[in-house]
């Protein structure tokens, strides 16, 4: 086992811990940006009711989990791999939980021949 001294005495310099306090302060507000984005589709979600004539629930649960594997890809990058706090959090639906990582099919792409 390998011990390093504090960064204080370890003679980094100091332009180093300010590159990494930027860099860790831009990973949080991205965090936070995507948990608010994912906390407002989960909302918009559960707010959805059979007379909503303005929202198609299928383009709302599509949402909802974007928002979800968003938030949990940015809390990966930030080095936080258990989801289950979040999940518990948000009250994340598994509805939404089934659908992580699925692309939806888009007009756009044809097929390959």
């Amino acid at each position: 086992m390998s011990l390093r001294p504090p960064r204080s005495i370890s003679g980094q310099s100091s332009a180093l811990n300010s590159l990494d306090y930027e860099l860790s302060s831009a990973r949080a507000d991205a965090l936070g940006r995507q948990g608010r984005k994912a906390e407002a589709a989960l909302a918009r979600l559960a707010a959805w009711s059979p007379g909503d004539r303005r929202h198609d629930r299928q383009t709302l649960l599509d949402e909802a989990s974007e928002a979800v594997w968003a938030l949990f890809i940015q809390r990966e990058i930030c080095g936080l791999h258990n989801d289950k706090d979040v999940i518990k959090r948000y009250q994340i639906p598994g509805e939404v939980l089934a659908r992580l990582g699925a692309v939806r099919k888009s007009s756009s792409l044809k097929p390959c021949d």
